[in-house]
């Protein structure tokens, strides 16, 4: 097998993962292709040409990458030609957005908790699925603090 079609076979089989997993198919494939490039960036172009798809497919797979925070637009330079870069760090800054989010909803619970009564079910099950968010967001604070030491302990073994 080629190394392009093994690109093409990876590209297409975490697509799919990421599909089924809720994401957009075409955000996923586009997805999918920058990050199996070398440089994690290609052009609206490279993109359609490796995924076979139109450029209109392209613009909406990277209008919504753009909007959830996965990838970036930047001028290539000396030409009128856009590159679409993964963010560094993505899967951090990922799950590092998500406890903006999960500090919202337990916020709405609990609320909801007082508005619908703690004597009630509806109360407790509220109540208790913002203990849960509470619960999520330390688990995952902690998770990220370890993955960045892991990281800087492999980047001085790297190097040394």
């Amino acid at each position: 097998m080629s190394n392009e079609e093994a690109v093409s076979r990876f590209v297409e089989r975490f697509a799919s993962e990421l599909t089924e997993a809720g994401m957009q198919r075409m955000a996923a494939r586009v997805f999918a292709a920058l990050l199996a490039s070398e440089t994690a960036s290609m052009t609206s172009a490279e993109l359609a040409e490796q995924l076979q798809i139109s450029p209109a497919a392209v613009s909406g797979a990277v209008r919504y990458l753009s909007q959830v925070d996965m990838v970036s637009r930047e001028r290539e330079p000396g030409s009128r030609r856009d590159r679409y870069v993964l963010h560094n760090e993505l899967w951090y800054e990922t799950f590092a957005n998500r406890d903006k989010v999960l500090t919202r909803w337990e916020k709405v619970l609990r609320e909801g908790a007082d508005m619908l009564g703690p004597d009630t079910a509806a109360g407790a099950r509220a109540a208790e699925t913002a203990e849960f968010f509470e619960f999520v967001q330390e688990e995952l604070l902690g998770m990220l603090e370890r993955w960045r030491a892991r990281k800087a302990a492999a980047g001085s073994a790297s190097s040394g």
